[in-house]
């Protein structure tokens, strides 16, 4: 299955781990369309995480969210009339996207960004893209996880400052988790035998699952009455009251989806994967 790749915008003396460090302050007060008009614009997106976005060796980058961004940002300064911009990308934690966002370091934030009420309250959010639902990772060669119910007294890893992990913990008490910045280094971990699963949105792992190739294997995690375990609306994060770039975000998804595009990308990376839905851009109605 072939990728897009997207080739790297670099500023002449950084890295590519640090791009992008700061924003100006006339980028930053004009959220992402200013940033867009002045021709400089930083987006946050996954290095880590295939099928999501990738940094490949190369210096371009792939993935679903990361081509969807930058399709977004093309976009809209071409209807708006305004030269393409140079576009950097800049690793986003988990831990850290609200803070990037605030402090404007980041003018878009995308890769499995989900939408939920406690991030409302800190940032503005576009789509969303799709609904996902929590699955486990584990290694193929280890049986004894099969289902949610499993994890009693295992150790779970996921990434510091997501949902997943404490989610399992409240419905497993007796699960032990471990926690990394990245999920890269939770599949390290869970290929050494350091732990015995990842838990993650099923898209996230579903990439890694294909990238090492019979390794890994995915399991839904559903409850009692055969429900998924969560609900996750990936979305794209903007500044808090960036009512403009919101609402032509929005627009941009509308667009792409009524042509196909949209869900042609996401068929790209993903495939049909049973476990990712449909949604409408700009309904937020049924988060909670």
């Amino acid at each position: 299955m072939s990728k897009n790749k997207i080739a790297a915008t670099l500023l002449a003396g950084t890295t590519a781990i640090s791009l992008a460090a700061c924003s100006s302050s006339d980028e930053t007060d004009g959220g992402l369309l200013g940033a867009i008009e002045s021709g400089n614009v930083t987006l946050g997106v996954k290095f880590d995480q295939p099928g999501i976005g990738l940094r490949e060796g190369d210096g371009s980058y792939t993935g679903a969210e990361t081509e969807i961004a930058t399709k977004i940002v093309e976009t809209l300064a071409e209807e708006n009339g305004w030269d393409a911009p140079n576009i950097q990308y800049r690793e986003t934690p988990a831990a850290q996207r609200e803070t990037l966002l605030r402090n404007g370091e980041t003018h878009l934030i995308q890769g499995g960004y989900s939408i939920t009420p406690d991030r409302m309250e800190i940032v503005d959010f576009a789509g969303p893209l799709l609904l996902t639902h929590q699955a486990l990772l584990v290694r193929t060669d280890d049986d004894s996880i099969q289902s949610l119910e499993d994890l009693d007294g295992k150790i779970l890893c996921s990434t510091a400052g997501s949902k997943p992990a404490q989610r399992v913990k409240e419905e497993i008490p007796s699960v032990q988790l471990q926690e990394y910045d990245t999920n890269s280094s939770c599949i390290e971990a869970l290929s050494q035998g350091n732990v015995d699963a990842l838990t993650s949105d099923a898209p996230i792992l579903a990439g890694y699952a294909e990238q090492y190739d019979g390794k890994f294997e995915v399991l839904d995690m559903t409850k009692a009455d055969g429900s998924f375990f969560s609900n996750e609306w990936y979305g794209i994060g903007l500044q808090k009251d960036d009512t403009e770039s919101v609402d032509a975000v929005n627009q941009v998804l509308t667009d792409m989806k009524d042509s196909g595009e949209l869900d042609a990308i996401i068929e790209e990376y993903f495939g049909d994967l049973d476990s990712i839905e449909e949604t409408t851009p700009g309904d937020l109605s049924e988060i909670e």
